[in-house]
C-alpha cells in the first residue's frame, strides 16, 4: 500500500497536466472496484454514502464523513478527494477544526462549498464564503499536509444562474488559498470555457452528468479534473430497485437475470 504522503504527491501530479477523471465510489465495495477498473485517483460523494446509511444527502454529521473517509481511504490504493459539504460548520473557526479532522483521514484532498442549504438565501455572504476558504486554507497548512483544497461555488445548483457571481466567487477562494477550483452545475461550453480562463492556472473541475461533455471534450476546454457526483450512486440505487419493485408489485424475479455476475464481484475483491 502507498502511504499517505505518497498518495497526496501522486494527487497533485495529477493536477499538472491533462485531464482526468475521479469518479465517485459511495462505499468501500465501489472504491474498490474502481480502483480495479484503472482510475488513477476518487472522489466520496456526499449524496452516495449519505444513501448508504439511510439519510438523505446533507443529513450526514461529520462524525459519520470521516468514519467513512477513513475507511475509503484505507481500503484503497490510489488518491482520495473528499466532498467534505460545508466544512459541517458555519463559522470559519469551526470550519478549520472540521477540515483539521478530515485531512487526518488519510484524503489527498477536500473541497469547500458556499452554500447554506436555505433555498431563500442559498449562498454565504461573499466575505464570510471567503472567510471559510482561509480558514480551510490555514487548517491545512498548519501540518504541512499536502492536501489539495478545492473551493467551491454551488450557485448554479441552488438556482442562481449568475456566471459572473460564480466567476467573482471563485476567483476569491483562489486568491483565499484554493488550489483547486469547482462550479458544479456549470453546463454549456462557453461556461466551461469562462471559468477555466478566469482561475487560471489553477485546475478546475467539472461535474459531469447534464452537460453530456466526454473526457475529451472537456479537456480540449482546458478543464482538468471530471467527477460524477452521485451518478454512479443512483446507477446502482436503480438496479436495486426496480428489482425490488419488481418483487413487492409482481411477485417476480426477472430482473436479477441483469445483474453483474457474483463470481466476478469475488474475483475482483478477493
Amino acid at each position: 500500500m502507498l502511504t499517505t504522503a505518497d498518495k497526496r504527491a501522486t494527487f497533485k501530479k495529477l493536477h499538472e497536466s491533462g485531464c482526468f477523471i475521479i469518479p465517485n465510489p459511495f462505499d468501500v465495495g465501489s472504491g474498490r472496484a474502481l480502483q480495479h477498473l484503472g482510475f488513477k485517483a476518487l472522489a466520496s460523494t456526499s449524496a452516495g454514502f449519505a444513501w448508504t446509511i439511510g439519510k438523505a444527502d446533507n443529513r450526514v454529521t461529520v462524525d459519520d464523513v470521516c468514519d467513512h473517509l477513513t475507511a475509503l481511504c484505507a481500503a484503497v490504493d490510489i488518491p482520495v478527494n473528499a466532498d467534505y459539504e460545508g466544512g459541517f460548520a458555519v463559522e470559519p473557526d469551526k470550519v478549520a477544526v472540521n477540515v483539521a479532522r478530515g485531512a487526518k483521514t488519510g484524503v489527498a484532498g477536500l473541497s469547500i462549498e458556499d452554500s447554506t442549504g436555505d433555498a431563500a438565501n442559498p449562498l454565504f455572504e461573499h466575505k464570510l464564503a471567503v472567510e471559510r476558504i482561509k480558514a480551510a486554507r490555514k487548517a491545512i497548512d498548519a501540518d504541512n499536509s499536502g492536501v489539495l483544497l478545492t473551493g467551491r461555488c454551488e450557485a448554479f445548483l441552488w438556482g442562481v444562474q449568475d456566471l459572473k457571481l460564480v466567476i467573482e466567487r471563485l476567483q476569491a477562494y483562489s486568491d483565499a488559498g484554493a488550489d483547486v477550483l469547482y462550479a458544479p452545475g456549470i453546463k454549456t461550453k462557453d461556461e466551461i470555457a469562462a471559468v477555466v480562463k478566469a482561475v487560471a492556472p489553477k485546475p478546475v473541475n467539472l461535474l459531469i452528468g447534464a452537460s453530456g461533455l466526454s473526457l475529451q471534450e472537456a479537456g480540449d476546454l482546458g478543464v482538468r479534473r471530471i467527477s460524477v457526483g452521485g451518478s454512479l450512486a443512483r446507477m446502482a440505487w436503480a438496479g436495486v430497485m426496480t428489482a425490488a419493485k419488481e418483487m413487492a408489485e409482481k411477485g417476480t424475479f426477472t430482473e436479477f437475470a441483469n445483474g453483474y455476475p457474483g463470481g466476478e464481484l469475488n474475483k475482483m475483491f478477493k
